[in-house]
C-alpha cells in the first residue's frame, strides 16, 4: 500500500541511504515490545517499506527491563538487528542509562522526562522530552503512555506518516478502545509538532 501523505512537518536525522534503525527501551509493562509491533506494522502494512522486528526482556516479564529494535527500509533488510539507532525512545532510566552510547552522531533520543534523567550531555544528537506518562493519567489511562509516545515518535521522527501509524494503532488496539487510543495518538503527535517548531526556532536563531 503506498504511504498517504504526512500530516505536519518533521526533520531527517541525516541524508541516509539504506535502513532507518530504530530502538524502544523501557521496563515490562509500558507496551514497549507492543509499540515496536505498532511501528513495523505502520511501516510494512500500512505505507511502502519494509520492516524487521526483535525484541528483548530482562530477567522479569513484567517490571524489568526491555526494548523493542525495528528496522525500517525502502529495499529488503538483511541484518535484523539494529547495532547503531537513528532514533532511541526511553520510557526508564536504565534504557536510557544502557542504551543512550549506542545512538549515532546526529541522531535523535525521544524520552519520557518524567521518567528519565538525562545524566550524559551528548552534543552531537538531538533531544525531545515529552511528559508521556502524565499525559496519558490526563487523559484517563497511564497504561497509553506508549501510544502517546507513538504520536511523539510519528511527529518528530517522520520515520512513518501520521496516517500510517494511526491505521496501525487501530489495528492492534483491543475493540472498544479505539477512541481512547486515538485521543492519545493525538496528543502525543500535537505535542511532537510543537517540539519541533521549537527545535527548528533555536536552530535559527
Amino acid at each position: 500500500m503506498a504511504a498517504k501523505k504526512a500530516k505536519g512537518a518533521g526533520m531527517k536525522v541525516a541524508d541516509v541511504n539504506g535502513d532507518i534503525e530504530v530502538l524502544l527501551g523501557g521496563f515490562g509493562g509500558q507496551g514497549i515490545i507492543l509499540s515496536g509491533l505498532i511501528l513495523g506494522k505502520a511501516a510494512s502494512l500500512f505505507s511502502d517499506k519494509r520492516s524487521a522486528f526483535t525484541q528483548s526482556y530482562g530477567p522479569e516479564a513484567r517490571g524489568g527491563s526491555c526494548s523493542a529494535n525495528v528496522i525500517i527500509s525502502d529495499d529488503e533488510i538483511d541484518y535484523p538487528y539494529v547495532t547503531e539507532p537513528h532514533h532511541v525512545i526511553f520510557m526508564s532510566q536504565g534504557a536510557y542509562e544502557k542504551y543512550v552510547t549506542n545512538l549515532r552522531p546526529n541522531g535523535q533520543l525521544l524520552y519520557d522526562q518524567d521518567l528519565v534523567e538525562l545524566k550524559y550531555r551528548r552534543n552531537d544528537i538531538h533531544r525531545f522530552g515529552i511528559p508521556a506518562t502524565r499525559l496519558a493519567e490526563g487523559l484517563g489511562r497511564k497504561i497509553v503512555a506508549n501510544i502517546v509516545m507513538l504520536g511523539f515518535l510519528t511527529a518528530v521522527t517522520k520515520v512513518v506518516d501520521y496516517d500510517a501509524m494511526k491505521s496501525a494503532i487501530l489495528d492492534s488496539v483491543p475493540p472498544g478502545t479505539e477512541d481512547l487510543n486515538l485521543k492519545d495518538y493525538n496528543t502525543g503527535y500535537d505535542h511532537g509538532v510543537k517540539s519541533m517548531e521549537h527545535h527548528d526556532k533555536q536552530a535559527k536563531d
